[in-house]
């Protein structure tokens, strides 16, 4: 853990304890968010079969990021998060989703 406490920057162990707890939330969040947008969109698994979970999974994803900022922010970790959706969508080439860094 101290590796990892080191390679994110968190500080204490407290502030450790709150990311992880946030990362629980957000996955179990967007997990259930899914099923009900699902049903608001018209999406079930009788119209879809096999590609429901496919799809449903794909559909997590947007949700969760934008969970995990939110709820990360509730929490008082706005700053972490927000760096770690920004190195995440970057290391998934989809850093063209975020704003322009302003040069100094």
């Amino acid at each position: 853990m101290r590796k990892l406490k080191q390679r994110w920057g968190v500080e204490s162990d407290l502030q450790f304890a709150i990311i992880f707890i946030v990362f629980a939330i957000t996955g179990s969040a967007s997990a259930w968010l899914s099923k009900y947008f699902c049903a608001w969109i018209g999406l079930t698994e009788d119209d879809l079969g096999f590609w429901f979970t496919p799809v449903r999974l794909i559909l997590i994803f947007p949700i969760y990021q934008v969970l995990l900022v939110a709820i990360g922010a509730i929490f008082g970790q706005f700053k972490f998060f927000w760096a770690f959706e920004k190195r995440m969508l970057r290391a998934m080439k989809l850093g063209f989703l975020l704003p322009k860094e302003k040069e100094s």
